[in-house]
């Protein structure tokens, strides 16, 4: 069976992070390993609070993993601090994995930066040039490009820059209002769209880090990038139209969509 690795922060909902990263390997055929960065307390309505790994420890579970259980693909989320930043970038360039997907989680939907500026310079400077693919978002992708998306022609203009800058394939993330869910593929100065239906489905918590986990997997297991974004994609649509509806805010989608036979039966209590 082939490995997949998530180097990312825990969701004590389960609907994103570590937690969406493991269920989304398993449902997609690979073993999941994780190297978690940070615990948080939240739930469908929020973050309450965050407690980041010390540098040692985060250094202590990329020596465990990689030392024992070696990945085929590596998958990377959220990593708040600079200094947590740099380990990755240190252990990556030391054991050198395949497939590193990189799911640069810096700004949110609403435009809120997540991270500070401090570890968003490391991570530019250190550790996306080493991913094989980075997927952000339109936010995200403005970020990198330094310039205003609000077009399918600039996600293709800024998707060109942050290639040409970084040496990395990037898939700009549409949505946030831009397009119907489709995205854009650009990989040596060549480009591919992936046209995706917009499903109206309020409980979106965890969109990003599945849609990573799941090309990680696909990269693992022997697929392009092409073919995993695609793979990929077709599980999040699989996942978000099961319309799972938990939690007052926005809730998770149905990770286990696809999920057959005796140990997923429900008990018959009539």
């Amino acid at each position: 069976m082939k490995v997949t690795l998530t180097i990312a922060g825990s969701d004590s909902s389960g609907g994103a992070g570590i937690q969406a990263d493991l269920k989304t390997m398993c449902m997609n055929g690979v073993y999941g390993e994780s190297v978690i960065t940070a615990l948080t307390a939240q739930n469908t309505t929020g973050v309450r609070a965050v407690l980041d790994s010390t540098p040692a420890f985060l250094e202590a579970q990329l020596d465990a993993v990689f030392e024992d259980i070696y990945p085929d693909a590596v998958k990377i989320g959220m990593v708040s601090q600079s200094a947590l930043i740099h380990v990755i970038a240190t252990k990556l360039q030391y054991y050198h994995p395949k497939n590193i997907v990189l799911d640069p989680v810096m700004v949110a939907t609403s435009g809120a930066k997540l991270i500070s500026d401090e570890a968003i310079h490391t991570l530019k400077e250190e550790l996306i040039p080493l991913a094989n693919l980075i997927t952000p978002n339109i936010p995200e992708a403005e970020v990198l490009s330094h310039m205003k998306i609000t077009s399918s022609k600039d996600m293709l203009k800024a998707a060109k820059k942050i290639y040409d800058t970084y040496g990395c394939a990037v898939l700009c993330k549409g949505g946030h209002q831009l397009n119907d869910a489709n995205d854009l593929l650009y990989i040596n100065n060549t480009y591919q769209w992936f046209y995706g239906k917009r499903i109206p489905n309020n409980n979106t918590h965890g969109t990003g880090c599945t849609l990573s986990s799941a090309i990680a997997a696909n990269l693992a297991k022997g697929f392009t990038i092409q073919e995993s974004i695609q793979r990929a994609k077709d599980y999040l649509s699989l996942a978000l139209s099961a319309m799972l509806d938990l939690g007052a805010g926005s809730g998770p989608m149905m990770h286990n969509v696809n999920l057959k036979g005796i140990y997923s039966e429900e008990a018959d209590n009539e």
